[in-house]
């Protein structure tokens, strides 16, 4: 697409075109034909209308199992004479299913009941057939890397100061973890949804068909999609559940926007180092740059995807009164923010394949900083009932570079049992990782139980 507005239908294509599946205009006409011939079934038992005979069944199913780009060209020509989407949808089924009663065909529906129903299956099934997937791609690569990397030590940075030492696959467990628990809330989400008319009373329903339990039709009708009945709506559907899935959507940018700039801070600080690509070009007159591309991009593509969830999350649940039409240019938008979420994973992803840990870089930095024992000395010496370690320690090591020399001979000097002073002389900057290895496992463990039930 020579002149595309957007990233995604231009540069990106390539990797957002299956997104088209969920969110093209295409994708939501084929979603509100199938709505409206899943009523047509569901309608039937009731005997409101003379049954459906083997031949208009038939044509149902068979339309119910692929909608065609000659259907849209065809709902599309209508539109536009009507300037009505859903009402084109109504006026198509009649012409093509040729059924004996036609009025059937979006009996006591307005256009919401449609509407919400075939948005709602396309982010579910967009959520279900490669958002997840893809997270999964993602906890299964941090699992490998947390393994690999698990007594690795690293130098820990707090207010970006020389802190406390972690491991490599520690840090990693961290976002592993965080993540996890969002894809569980994220799998687990149930999405609603409702059929109950204009002002959501059931009001046409009733009116020609009173002896029918519209409340219970609508339920069993929406749950057969497995979505959850909304029991008491306006003309439209709060869009609350929206705004949950659009929250937990945005919940898990946040954390891998948390990692890639973490994972940039530690490139540029030399405790990892990315693998080069021979071919590649990292500044166009300094040959020598290796630049961390894919945290960037993805930084700036789940910056996009989150400012668009903000206001989906804002906007979507409020609607003036019954119904205010300022929603429908939103939701056309879904699939914008949810394309940039998908780029920024796959950058994270792509990064994270390129990195490795600067091994002997960071042990050689950790034993330049042996002031890091500070804590675990003081610490060991109030176990011991020593007069104000931590004071000593402080007015030692605070604003100050020490060696291992300066800090044995302090250690000397203490008033201390040879056994004590064996332990802590024998405590290095580089091994003092207490039981981030232990973290990892756990985490691996957690890891395992929930992907290996996916």
């Amino acid at each position: 697409m020579l002149k595309a507005i957007s990233p995604l239908d231009g540069r990106y294509y390539e990797r957002t075109a299956p997104l088209g599946d969920y969110f093209s205009e295409f994708a939501l006409m084929g979603a509100r034909v199938w709505v409206e011939l899943q009523f047509l079934l569901a309608l039937d038992p009731y005997g409101i209308f003379p049954p459906l005979n083997k031949r208009e069944r038939s044509k149902i199913e068979k339309m119910a199992k692929g909608f065609s780009p000659d259907d849209y060209t065809a709902i599309k020509k209508i539109e536009a004479e009507l300037n009505h989407d859903v009402k084109a949808c109504e006026l198509y089924l009649q012409e093509t299913l040729g059924l004996r009663h036609p009025n059937r065909i979006h009996f006591g529906l307005t256009s919401e009941d449609v509407n919400n129903i075939a948005y709602t299956l396309l982010l579910k099934k967009y959520r279900d057939e490669r958002q997840l997937p893809r997270l999964r791609e993602l906890l299964n690569f941090l699992a490998d890397k947390i393994e690999a990397w698990r007594s690795i030590p690293i130098p820990a940075r707090t207010h970006g100061q020389m802190a406390s030492p972690t491991t490599a696959g520690k840090e990693l467990a961290v976002y592993a973890e965080r993540l996890l628990r969002r894809y569980k809330e994220l799998k687990n989400l149930k999405f609603r949804a409702k059929c109950n008319g204009a002002t959501g009373n059931y009001s046409a329903f009733t009116a020609a068909a009173p002896g029918t339990d519209w409340q219970k039709f609508a339920a069993n009708f929406i749950e057969s999609l497995d979505l959850e009945m909304n029991p008491a709506t306006t003309q439209i559907e709060d869009h609350d559940s929206w705004a949950d899935y659009f929250y937990l959507t945005r919940m898990i940018n946040g954390i891998l926007l948390d990692l890639d700039r973490d994972m940039w801070m530690y490139l540029m600080l030399g405790y990892f180092r990315q693998k080069t690509q021979s071919a590649e070009v990292g500044s166009s007159t300094m040959p020598h740059k290796v630049n961390p591309i894919n945290f960037e991009n993805s930084e700036g593509n789940l910056g996009i995807a989150n400012a668009l969830l903000d206001h989906f999350i804002a906007k979507l649940p409020n609607s003036r009164l019954q119904r205010d039409l300022s929603d429908s240019t939103v939701e056309r938008n879904f699939g914008v923010a949810l394309g940039h979420g998908e780029l920024g994973l796959g950058e994270t992803l792509h990064g994270l394949a390129k990195v490795d840990v600067n091994r002997e870089y960071c042990v050689q930095e950790l034993n330049a900083y042996p002031e890091l024992l500070a804590e675990p000395i003081q610490t060991i010496l109030r176990r011991e009932g020593f007069e104000k370690p931590y004071e000593m320690l402080k007015n030692l090591t605070r604003g100050n570079r020490l060696t291992v020399a300066e800090l044995n001979k302090f250690i000397d000097s203490l008033k201390i049992s040879d056994e004590l002073r064996r332990e802590l002389t024998a405590l290095r900057s580089s091994s003092y990782t207490g039981l981030a290895e232990a973290v990892c496992s756990r985490i691996l463990a957690h890891l395992k139980k929930v992907l290996g039930n996916a």
